[in-house]
């Protein structure tokens, strides 16, 4: 037995000598062990992330015709909805691709007007817009139901303005955002106008100008009641009012041109209603992949004002009140990322006037003949995200109708502080 214990010491004492003769072979050891630890981590990570992208397909094919997966939005920022088992780990490196493109939130705050990204940003605008209408007028009657005997008019009217308009906008609590718009307004027409006298072929223009000045400063709130989710769009509700801080277009003389008593031009261009305004709207925003659908509806409800002098005739000086037609306007559309940066939108919008009337002094409530408008636009946009903080937003409208402009193009610089 003792012999036994001896041998068993003797091999103990043996083993342990030559074990702890080699430390490069533990050190060896131990390295390869902890190589194997990292390797089994990003394993186990790299598997996280493909079982995760595995339940999205799965998610998405049932709904394949319908929309996209389920996303949650925060503010105006999409992430995608991840599983409560998640790390924090595996949620950073779903990070990048659950982030929607630039140009895709862009377009979401150009389709919503409610613009998220950053707590204020100041946006600078410039404006075109050209007006051409024709009109044949007859004044006289027609003898033996064949022969035209009076004054036979041909006007046209070739408008040009142009808008610099300055915006800034502040969010808060990304629910909240106020904005104040300040537009300045050049205008310029051309009056044309032949049949002086009876005969078509004298021919008259002359053209009025003004200088650049300042429009109708507006200023809207906005609250974003919902965001989007599976079943329902981004919804943002909106009031703004505008105030007659432009030239008012009341009381503005006409002056007949020299040689033609078929045409009268004004002695100024107006740069605003010349009333208090306030408009009340909701805009609606969803994604059906790949594409982003959206729509708003608005009221406007022009308050009556009175004024010094409501008449256009020289010399003369009436004072009285001015009910302009109230207004409401819809717009539907559709847009598409082209890539991360630039996205692209169509869309169609309509507002539609109601008559106007003035009262002078003294005197009964007149509906203004004419005064009602249909105006209908077809919209072509681009959002392009020149950098994280700047954007660059064109758009062409064409006119549908002949009470819209026959184009209006625009293009605005927002930037995010």
């Amino acid at each position: 037995m003792r012999q036994m214990i001896s041998v068993a010491m003797l091999f103990g004492v043996g083993f342990n000598t030559a074990f702890a003769a080699d430390p490069s072979q533990v050190e060896a050891l131990q390295q390869e062990l902890q190589a194997l630890r990292t390797q089994y981590e990003t394993q186990q990570n790299a598997l996280k992330v493909l079982e995760q992208r595995l339940r999205q397909v799965e998610s998405r094919a049932p709904q394949a015709s319908s929309g996209p997966a389920p996303l949650s939005r925060s503010g105006n920022q999409q992430v995608a909805s991840s599983g409560s088992g998640s790390s924090a780990g595996y949620g950073t490196a779903l990070k990048d691709d659950a982030a929607p493109p630039a140009s895709v939130e862009h377009l979401y705050q150009e389709a919503s007007g409610f613009f998220g990204s950053g707590t204020f940003s100041l946006e600078p605008g410039i404006t075109y817009s050209h007006y051409d209408s024709r009109q044949l007028f007859l004044n006289g009657f027609l003898a033996l139901d064949a022969i035209f005997l009076g004054n036979i008019g041909v006007d046209q009217i070739n408008a040009d303005t142009f808008t610099f308009d300055l915006t800034g906008r502040y969010n808060w609590a990304q629910r909240w955002q106020l904005d104040v718009n300040a537009p300045w307004v050049y205008r310029e027409s051309t009056y044309q106008s032949a049949g002086a006298g009876g005969s078509s072929t004298s021919f008259s223009e002359a053209t009025v100008s003004s200088d650049a000045r300042l429009g109708d400063v507006n200023v809207g709130l906005a609250y974003k009641l919902l965001d989007e989710s599976e079943g329902t769009p981004d919804v943002v509700l909106s009031m703004r009012v505008k105030a007659p801080t432009g030239v008012e277009p009341y009381g503005i003389k006409l002056d007949k041109v020299a040689g033609n008593d078929n045409l009268s031009i004004p002695e100024d261009l107006p740069t605003g209603n010349g009333v208090w305004s306030v408009t009340s709207g909701v805009s609606l925003v969803k994604t059906l992949d790949p594409a982003v659908v959206f729509g708003n509806f608005s009221y406007t409800y022009n308050l009556e004002d009175s004024f010094d002098d409501i008449s256009p005739q020289r010399g003369v000086k009436v004072p009285g009140k001015v009910d302009l037609g109230n207004w409401f306007q819809f717009g539907l559309g559709v847009a598409f990322a082209l890539n991360e940066r630039a996205s692209m939108s169509m869309s169609f919008s309509e507002l539609i006037s109601q008559k106007s009337r003035i009262k002078a002094e003294g005197q009964s409530w007149q509906t203004v003949s004419g005064s009602d408008a249909n105006t209908a636009y077809f919209n072509i946009g681009m959002t392009f995200a020149a950098t994280d903080k700047l954007t660059v937003v064109p758009n062409l409208s064409i006119g549908l109708t002949p009470d819209a402009p026959d184009f209006t193009f625009s293009i605005k610089f927002p930037y995010y502080f």
